[in-house]
Formats: structure tokens, C-alpha cells, sequence
């Protein structure tokens, strides 16, 4: 197992992978790989931001083409995201660069493996799926590192299977449903003076994407609002557009069944059915769907771009040749803080929101039902008695054997987990819509990009204000004074941590030793098997659990260090670390989002 780190401070190295530092992050970007497998086996991990809280939260995508940067730019969607539905949680993301035509038995293999290599950042970093995994590599992820460990897993694991349920294409339609309740409120926006609503059974919706997200938003189309008629979808062949209306069930079922629904489907979908033959289109140009016109249009492809005024980032479509929307719901990620991304979508906006007069409902306001019903996975806790016992994990057949002994209990838990997040994802999108009309209201020069951001932004530094030492504070390695220097520098290693507290007999603080001593020991040539009681800080500065962020970052600046041990009763619960110092220009960067743009 082999990586290499880089935080908030190598703003030159990451600039070189192409990630820009800014006041929300990245907290951690990590390239690992393990040098042992005979396959090959490695990717990133970014954890961007810990503002809301620890762990953060994010899939786990695997392509052939993944780069740092690209799962940065996915990590900061989750920042987002998780901050939009007041989740506490951080965002993060990680990918495993793999061929896409492996077989079955070595994507297991290689899932299994980056399980492992991300063991020890399971403090900071919860794996769910996305784009190249599913819900059943959280099972093989589960398996390794624990069922608190990986989230979406099966039902027979407790999990709320984001994938099965249609987590993020629900949260589409409710969006869709939230809107057309509050559209109206922007007639008096002058981009939205002609705007015209219509009724829930004259609602027309296009679907870039019939995938995961897709199709489950057009399944929930169908049972949420009945008389609303998908007009059009698309996937990797091409598309199909109909003015009478698609039949989702169909659809739906050739899509669980081959994955695909266009081209080679198209003709044998509409035998039998009540559409005609002759009023169907299809295509084998996938990107044309978007030449199409209709109430909604949904982009669930996992393309960022989609839409752009010209063809200098390679859209999906240009806005010249694009179909008439009212309203544009998204479904994919397309958020990225790169600076030319975030100004080519200010300039699409532009033409769009504002000429065009179509609203714009980002990303990671809308599609965030997976991420609430993973987050339900860590909000309802797994009890004691129903996680895998440690000496088990890694291996599937003992746990298999574990995981039916349980099986009961198990699915009640994962029952319980999906009502929650049904209710939590509609209260939190219903929400998200109102207070995006409500920012466009307030300044119709802000762009729905904009309004987005600061709704995320303002969570962030609204949580701030009211969170303890408690609320982030990660686990501290003990060790007795007795622990020599070797034994010490492994179990740092081991954890990840810069420092770890020394304890007594009644596990009272003594001291901490961090990695700065370890330095210092070995440039004074100190011998391995000393007792780091020799090397240790003695007058320890500490935070207590109930200390304001505030306070903590005033100890940190003001004493100079990293991190800080958290002691209640002269115990120590925690830690906290310079982490935290990113919070410091969150208010700075919400006062500063209106002028800017």
C-alpha cells in the first residue's frame, strides 16, 4: 500500500495536478495505489471540505480516464451538496482508475483492493457509489472495512441502496414539483414576464441520460405526477422523441433489463403499444435530444457541460441550436470551482436564464437524494450488536454466514433508514427551491449559479457559528510513556495522524508527541527504543468538547499548531486540527459573492 498526500498548504503541487486552493478547500488530496496486487489497482481520494462535519461523504467513481482534478471538482459537488441539505457531513470523492471492460471477478478484486488502501482515511472519508460502481461494490467495501464504512449498501446490510431506490432521480421530480408551485412568484422578474405554467398533467419533460438517475426520474414521473408526459430520452446509442409521450413503464423495464433503451430498442419498445410507430423519432445521435423542445429539461448524462454559448468546451449542445426549456432540472454533476469552468457557466447562464428566460436549478440543490438517504446510513447508527465483528472483516464468506443470522434485523434497519430519507429529501429540495426563487428575487442580476453557491455557502457559515470542538473533533491515538519511539512512529504511521496524546495509568493526559518530534529525534540521532516519555510536550495546550469553533481557531492561530487535543475530565476524547483554519474565510467569502459577480 503506497500514497502520496497533499493538504491545503501545497498549493503549488496541487496547482500542478490542476486543483486550485481556495478558502473552502481541498482539506486532502491523496494519490494511492497498491504495490503488492498483481492487478493494477489505484486512483484519488480528495476530501475537499469538514466545515459541516466529519466524516465527509461522497462515491467512490471508476473510468479508465480519471484525473485528481476531476474528482476534486466531484468532491467540491459534494461540499455542496451536503451543505444544501444541511447535512453534517463533509464533502469528498475518490476513483479508481480501472479499465472499463473488467470482469466480473477482478472489478470485485479491484474494489476490494481500494477498500483496503482506503482503510485509514475511514475517519475523514465515507465511500458510496457512483459513476462505475454500485450498490454491491458497498457490499465488497463493507466487507473489508465495516458496515460503518461504506454507504448505499444492500438492504441485507441495513444499507438505503441509493441505486435501487432512485434516490437522485426522485429528488428531480421533486424539484420539478416544488417549482411549479413556486414559478409563478417569478413573473415579476423581468427575464420571466411572459412565462407560462402549466398544470401538473400538461407537464412535458426530456431526459438527457436514461441511467441510474434517468430512468428512476422518469419512474417517479409517472407515479408522482401521472398525466405529465416524457416527451424524449437519451442514452450512450442515441435518442427517442415523441410529441404524444414516451411509455416510461416500458421503458423503464427495458432499461432494468438491457441498460440500454434507444436505437436498436427503439422500433421493439413501441410494438404493442399505444404509441404510434410514425410518431416516434430515433435517432443514433444522442446529443440531438437537446435540439428538442419542452416544459423540463432534465440532464442526468454524466456530462458537466451540456449546454454552452459556442464549442469551446465541447458541449452536449450550444445554446444556438438548443430546444425551447422553461425550466432546467439537473440531475448530473455539473459543478466545478475550476475558474474557466465557473466562467463558462456564468456565461451560459446568462444566455439562457436571463435571454432566454429559463430557470436553472443547480445540481446540488436537486440531486441530492442519494447523498440524504446515504447520510441516513451514519444518522441512524448501526447498533453494537448488529456490526460485523472485527476479526471477520475481509472475509466474505464468515461475514456472508454473519449477515444471514442478522438478515431480520438488518432490513428492518434498512426499512427505517428509507423512510428517513424520503422524508428528509423532500422537506430538503421542497426547501432548496423555495430559497433559490426567493435569492433570484432579491437581485435579478444574480444568476441561478450564484444563488446556489450562496444557499451552500450560508449553511456552511450558519453551522459554523453554532458548532463545539465536539461537533468535529476526530479520534487521537493513546499510547503509555512507556511506548518507545519505533513503536510510536509505526502507530502513527499506521493511523494517518500528526499526533498522538501520551496517557497515564488512569488514561489521564501526560503529553503528546507529534510528527515535528519525530523529526527532531531523529535528527538528534535518538535511539529507536527510547521511551518517547523522553521526547513528549509536557505543558499541553488543550480545547474542551464544549469550546465554540471559534475559540479553537483562536488557540490554534495563536499557539501556532496543527492540532489540538480535547480534554473533558483530564481525559482525552479527541482532537482537533488546523483543518478548521479553512473556516476563517467563509463569511468573508458569502459578504464578498454579490460584488464579485
Amino acid at each position: 500500500m503506497a500514497s502520496i498526500e497533499f493538504g491545503p498548504l501545497d498549493v503549488e503541487q496541487l496547482a500542478r495536478l490542476g486543483i486550485t486552493v481556495d478558502a473552502l478547500g481541498p482539506f486532502l488530496v491523496a494519490c494511492l495505489w497498491d504495490e503488492e496486487s498483481p492487478l493494477e489497482i489505484g486512483g484519488y481520494l480528495v476530501v475537499d471540505n469538514l466545515a459541516m462535519g466529519r466524516p465527509s461523504m461522497g462515491g467512490i467513481r471508476m473510468l479508465p480516464d480519471l484525473t485528481p482534478a476531476a474528482i476534486h471538482n466531484l468532491a467540491r459537488g459534494m461540499t455542496l451538496k451536503n451543505a444544501a441539505a444541511e447535512l453534517p457531513f463533509g464533502g469528498g470523492k475518490s476513483g479508481i482508475v480501472a479499465a472499463s471492460d473488467l470482469s466480473p471477478s477482478d472489478h470485485q478484486d479491484v474494489v476490494k483492493g481500494f477498500a483496503r488502501l482506503l482503510r485509514r482515511y475511514r475517519d475523514i472519508y465515507l465511500p458510496g457509489p457512483d459513476v462505475g460502481t454500485n450498490d454491491e461494490d458497498m457490499r465488497t467495501v463493507a466487507i473489508e472495512n465495516g458496515l460503518d464504512c461504506a454507504l448505499s449498501k444492500p438492504a441485507d446490510m441495513g444499507g438505503n441502496r441509493i441505486d435501487e431506490l432512485g434516490a437522485a432521480g426522485g429528488g428531480c421530480i421533486i424539484a420539478l414539483e416544488a417549482l411549479l408551485h413556486e414559478m409563478p412568484r417569478l413573473r415579476s422578474h423581468p427575464s420571466f414576464t411572459a412565462l407560462e405554467i402549466p398544470s401538473q398533467d400538461q407537464v412535458t419533460v426530456l431526459i438527457q441520460g436514461f441511467g441510474a438517475v434517468g430512468a428512476h426520474a422518469a419512474r417517479l414521473l409517472a407515479e408522482r405526477m401521472p398525466a405529465a408526459k416524457l416527451l424524449g430520452a437519451s442514452d450512450v446509442q442515441g435518442y427517442l422523441f415523441s410529441p404524444d409521450g414516451l411509455p416510461i413503464p416500458k421503458l423503464f423495464a427495458v432499461w432494468k433489463d438491457k441498460g440500454l433503451v434507444t436505437l436498436a430498442l427503439g422500433q421493439p419498445l413501441v410494438s404493442g403499444t399505444a404509441v404510434s410507430r410514425s410518431s416516434i423519432k430515433i435517432s443514433n445521435a444522442p446529443d440531438d435530444l437537446l435540439r428538442e423542445s419542452a416544459f423540463c429539461l432534465i440532464p442526468a448524462a454524466p456530462v458537466a457541460n451540456y449546454l454552452d454559448v459556442d464549442n469551446s468546451s465541447r458541449p452536449s449542445m450550444t445554446v444556438d441550436r438548443a430546444g425551447r426549456w422553461s425550466v432546467i432540472i439537473e440531475g448530473a454533476n455539473t459543478y466545478s470551482p475550476d475558474p474557466a469552468r465557473r466562467q463558462a457557466r456564468a456565461r451560459m447562464e446568462r444566455s439562457v436564464y436571463r435571454q432566454r428566460g429559463t430557470l436553472i436549478a443547480t445540481d446540488y440543490l436537486v440531486n441530492s437524494g442519494g447523498v440524504i438517504f446515504a447520510a441516513q446510513e451514519h444518522v441512524i447508527r448501526t447498533p453494537d450488536d448488529l456490526r460485523i465483528p472485527e476479526e471477520m472483516l475481509g472475509d466474505r464468506r464468515r461475514v456472508g454466514a454473519w449477515l444471514e443470522d442478522h438478515a431480520a434485523a438488518l432490513n428492518d434497519l434498512a426499512e427505517k433508514r428509507r423512510l428517513a430519507g424520503e422524508a428528509f429529501r423532500d422537506q430538503v429540495i421542497r426547501r432548496n427551491m423555495r430559497e433559490l426563487v426567493d435569492l433570484l428575487l432579491e437581485d435579478h442580476d444574480r444568476l441561478p449559479c450564484e444563488a446556489a453557491e450562496r444557499i451552500s455557502v450560508r449553511r456552511i457559515a450558519a453551522g459554523e457559528s453554532e458548532r463545539t470542538a465536539a461537533d468535529i473533533m476526530g479520534e487521537i491515538p493513546l499510547v503509555s510513556a512507556s511506548t518507545t519511539l519505533q513503536q510510536a512512529a509505526a502507530l502513527l504511521v499506521e493511523c494517518g495522524c500528526a499526533m498522538m496524546a501520551v496517557v497515564d495509568e488512569s488514561k489521564e493526559l501526560a503529553g503528546v508527541i507529534t510528527d515535528w518530534d519525530f523529526v527532531r529525534a531523529t535528527a538528534a540521532k535518538t535511539p529507536p527504543e527510547t521511551p518517547i516519555e523522553s521526547i513528549m510536550t509536557r505543558q499541553v495546550v488543550t480545547a474542551a468538547p464544549g469550546d465554540s469553533l471559534l475559540e479553537v481557531l483562536r488557540l490554534l492561530e495563536h499557539h501556532g499548531f496543527s492540532a489540538l487535543p480535547v480534554v473533558e475530565g483530564g481525559r482525552v476524547v479527541g482532537v482537533v486540527s488546523s483543518d478548521l483554519l479553512a473556516t476563517r474565510s467563509l463569511t468573508r467569502l458569502l459578504q464578498g459573492q454579490s460584488a464579485e459577480h
